[in-house]
């Protein structure tokens, strides 16, 4: 009886303290083991990145200017050439001033005179200006350096702000999410749109993990329970042959005193075989080619064999209803297994009322829906009516609804339960339309 134990399906326990270390080791590691460090967080990497980007192009664009105002300003200036041109002058003018010359020759002379001065002063002071505007052109790049420095540091320090924390929020996440835990709650953050986008992903992307964890993990349950349950029914057949052959001949033989007893035989060999047939059907999926089934004229003849007259019976089956592609014996014996819960459930003179129509939330499916007003299931014991071998009724296998829900998501639908204790319980089979 070993193949009967349940698997607990148990995760591996996780220390939520140090999701966050081995997050950050991880997205340190590469592929081939070795462990890349790096000592400076990437917040101050991207700042001085962003200050750099800034910084060296306009240190590289003030030089260059200053270097070409430079060499503008000592082209510009003349004053060697006009003192060349004084000394020369001043030689021509004292040669002339020796030679006689009328009044108009000496005005005319006297006018260059003048003008030859005060060119030569004029070259003097504009030299004396461009020497100081050169320091002042110096203070000015160093003043407009310093203040794209301060202001790039500014835009680098918000921007790398921005970027960084949704980055290490992103990346801590990828630990939560590689741990099987639950992302944080949302919350409305500033910052590009874009990262929230990708937040949205990341919640999108862990909820499908869960849930393809979950599925896997219920599947390899299931899968553990399929076979124990082909092991059990394979090793329960067995005896049964001889058993009941056995107990015929003692029926057919055995004195008066003894026919309860052998009845009692008989009685419990009978059951043994009920249990073995439902271990086998539960160890075994629908196979074969799926055929279009009529699931309304099903139910109706599924209900009518199975509730019995102490019940009062309300069938309901909306017209028109499409033709439901699938294995018909597993859907009666799933539709039954629920009817026959219902009924085990229900006193005398309760009320079942089994109602077949299209979906409410999508219309390509096909909703089974029974309702009794028998004495409910605990809230407790709602969330595990599905599993294998649980069961609340004396002699039952628990085995009845699990093998409904097998069958049920073998046709790519699905199955759930509402109860209230002391009021009755709503048991819904949706079927897809299309082919299972």
């Amino acid at each position: 009886m070993n193949e009967m134990r349940k698997p607990t399906g148990a995760k591996p326990t996780t220390d939520p303290s140090r999701t966050g270390a081995r997050a950050g080791a991880s997205a340190g590691r590469q592929p081939g083991g070795a462990r890349r460090t790096s000592p400076v967080p990437f917040r101050t990497r991207l700042f001085a990145m962003l200050l750099l980007f800034a910084v060296i192009p306009t240190v590289t664009v003030t030089l260059v200017w200053t270097g070409a105002m430079s060499r503008t300003l000592s082209r510009m200036s003349a004053r060697s050439a006009w003192e060349r041109i004084a000394v020369s002058g001043e030689q021509a003018l004292r040669a002339v001033d020796r030679t006689t010359l009328d009044p108009e020759q000496r005005a005319a002379f006297d006018r260059h005179e003048v003008e030859l001065r005060e060119s030569a002063q004029l070259a003097r002071r504009f030299d004396f200006v461009a020497g100081r505007s050169m320091r002042l052109v110096l203070v000015g790049a160093g003043v407009v350096v310093v203040l794209v420095a301060v202001g790039a540091s500014r835009v680098a320090g918000h921007l790398s702000r921005q970027l960084s924390r949704p980055l290490d929020e992103l990346v801590g996440w990828t630990g939560l999410i590689r741990a099987g835990r639950s992302l944080p709650a949302q919350t409305v953050r500033r910052g590009a749109p874009e990262f929230e986008v990708l937040r949205s992903g990341m919640r999108t992307m862990a909820h499908e993990l869960e849930t393809g964890r979950r599925r896997a993990l219920e599947a390899e349950r299931a899968e553990a329970f399929r076979e124990s349950a082909r092991r059990f029914a394979h090793e329960l057949k067995n005896p049964l042959t001889p058993i009941r052959f056995a107990v015929d001949r003692l029926r057919r033989s055995a004195p008066d005193d003894l026919q309860e007893t052998v009845a009692v035989l008989a009685e419990e060999a009978a059951r043994l075989e009920t249990m073995a047939r439902s271990f086998a059907q539960f160890g075994r999926l629908p196979d074969g080619p799926a055929a279009d089934i009529d699931v309304a004229e099903l139910v109706s003849r599924v209900a009518r064999a199975t509730v019995p007259d102490r019940l009062i019976l309300t069938l309901s089956c909306e017209a028109g209803l499409p033709l439901v592609p699938g294995y018909h014996e597993p859907l009666v014996r799933a539709v039954s297994n629920v009817l026959l819960n219902a009924v085990d459930a229900t006193p005398a003179g309760g009320m079942i009322a089994i109602a077949v129509a299209r979906d409410t939330d999508n219309a390509d499916r096909v909703a089974i829906r029974v309702q009794d007003t028998g004495i409910g299931i605990a809230p407790d014991a709602l969330t595990r009516i599905f599993d294998p071998y649980v069961t609340t009724k004396p002699g039952g296998t628990g085995l009845g609804l699990a093998i409904a829900m097998q069958t049920v998501q073998a046709h790519r639908g699905s199955m759930d339960a509402q109860s209230t204790p002391g009021q009755g319980t709503t048991m819904t089979i949706r079927l897809p339309l299309t082919a299972a």
